[in-house]
């Protein structure tokens, strides 16, 4: 195929659409296809119903690029389509992949036979190969973007895993064509593998995870300092200087848990052994409670009736998900207490509770509270001073699991700052 591609991307949902418009950052044709009407007539005026840095402008700089369709007829104008809808998660992390293959479906009956068909959204190993079609030839592409860092991830990929039917299959014109463009490398495996490296990648981040929160509690108790001692790790050459060693509260946002899920659920059918699977989703549950029993026992056990201000509704910052907030999670757990919640994204409707009020800034939020936890790292958060904080606070505490404030300000303002990894 010597003319340039025309890339379709079905499915506007948080994966599609920042890959679509990323894709159309690259200067190729984009049609971003999603059967629901509203949806597309709001992209159509510029309405992204998700939230990422630098997503609108990256939109607005390339409109000329995309066009949004909600007729399945227009696919055939497409040489690539990919097939990239959110899969969502149930609370055992199972994955719902009945509207995943229904927009597959969709896009078989309405591509033209040469056109290639890619799944983009993760599915589990085993997916790709049982959905072939006669005469059509389905692959697969590993999803790495990350939520608050979508665009990043995508216009600046570190490299691309694809799924073909066997190794040494070549890859059709139009997706080599297309995937040359992002100037990384290429790595086709067979099906299986693909869908498997996805999980692969995500228990090795899992594994950091659980490690860095295991010690950072253990710092807590001994009197070090986690902060000190991780950049002392990623000196390591053999750990490595971009590893994930910050210590959070568990696992959150859906993935990582499916992939957990997805592990443990093939050792048991294939009699294989996972204990290890097993230990970071017990270790994640444990980490997930330290801000309610710290709240209980610095607070709640001594003031019945504190008022509690919380920041951060998102399960992570720059981002509109709330899939596992641990914000939330908190809050079904403080019964009739009075609570003062604050997202810069995430409206205070999210939450369901007896004594919630919304706040129109983080320092409303705080006015009058006995305790304040930031539970979701907003930059924004960051700018606070803990002077005003300590002015309009009727308490001290301040539990601040991610450091989101400088400690030793924290401290000086006469704030009982308590925070992962150090006493």
């Amino acid at each position: 195929m010597s003319k340039t591609p025309i890339i379709g991307y079905a499915g506007m949902t948080h994966l599609g659409l920042c890959s679509a418009i990323a894709a159309a950052s690259k200067g190729f044709a984009i049609l971003g296809f999603d059967p629901n009407t509203d949806l597309v007539r709001g992209l159509d005026s510029g309405t992204l119903p998700v939230v990422e840095p630098d997503l609108d402008s990256l939109l607005r700089d390339n409109r000329a690029c995309i066009r949004f369709i909600a007729d399945p007829a227009r696919i055939k104008e497409c040489d690539l389509v990919y097939v990239a809808p959110d899969v969502p998660t149930d609370d055992a992390g199972k994955s719902d992949l009945a509207g995943l293959d229904r927009l597959l479906s969709l896009v078989f009956a309405h591509t033209r036979p040469d056109a290639v068909i890619v799944v983009l959204s993760q599915v589990p190993p085993g997916y790709t190969r049982a959905r072939q079609r006669a005469g059509r030839l389905l692959y697969y592409q590993v999803e790495t973007l990350v939520f608050g860092r979508a665009v990043e991830r995508a216009t600046k990929p570190e490299r691309f895993i694809v799924g073909v039917p066997e190794s040494g299959t070549q890859l059709p014109q139009a997706l080599e064509t297309f995937l040359e463009a992002f100037g990384c490398p290429i790595l086709p495996m067979r099906f299986e593998s693909a869908e498997f490296t996805k999980i692969s990648i995500n228990c090795c981040l899992v594994a950091a995870v659980s490690v860095a929160n295991t010690l950072a509690e253990l710092c807590e108790r001994i009197g070090a300092d986690w902060s000190e001692i991780a950049p002392a790790l990623k000196l390591d050459r053999r750990i490595g200087a971009y590893s994930y060693l910050t210590p959070g509260l568990g696992l959150a946002g859906g993935n990582l848990e499916r992939d957990l899920a997805t592990v443990t659920h093939f050792a048991e059918e294939h009699g294989t052994e996972a204990g290890t699977i097993r230990a970071f989703v017990a270790n994640s549950a444990h980490r997930k409670d330290w801000a309610l029993r710290t709240l209980h026992d610095v607070v709640l056990s001594k003031l019945p009736q504190a008022t509690v201000a919380i920041l951060g509704l998102a399960y992570k910052e720059n981002t509109h998900s709330v899939k596992n907030s641990p914000s939330l999670a908190l809050i079904r757990h403080l019964g009739d207490w009075p609570i003062r919640i604050y997202d810069p994204v995430v409206p205070g409707s999210t939450v369901s509770h007896p004594a919630a009020t919304g706040a129109k800034s983080p320092l409303d939020a705080a006015q009058g509270a006995d305790a304040l936890l930031i539970m979701t790292p907003w930059p924004e958060f960051r700018t606070l001073s803990c002077t005003d904080l300590a002015k309009v606070m009727r308490g001290r505490v301040v539990l601040d699991p991610y450091r989101v404030l400088d400690r030793s300000a924290a401290l000086a303002a006469g704030l009982d700052h308590r925070t992962l990894g150090v006493s």
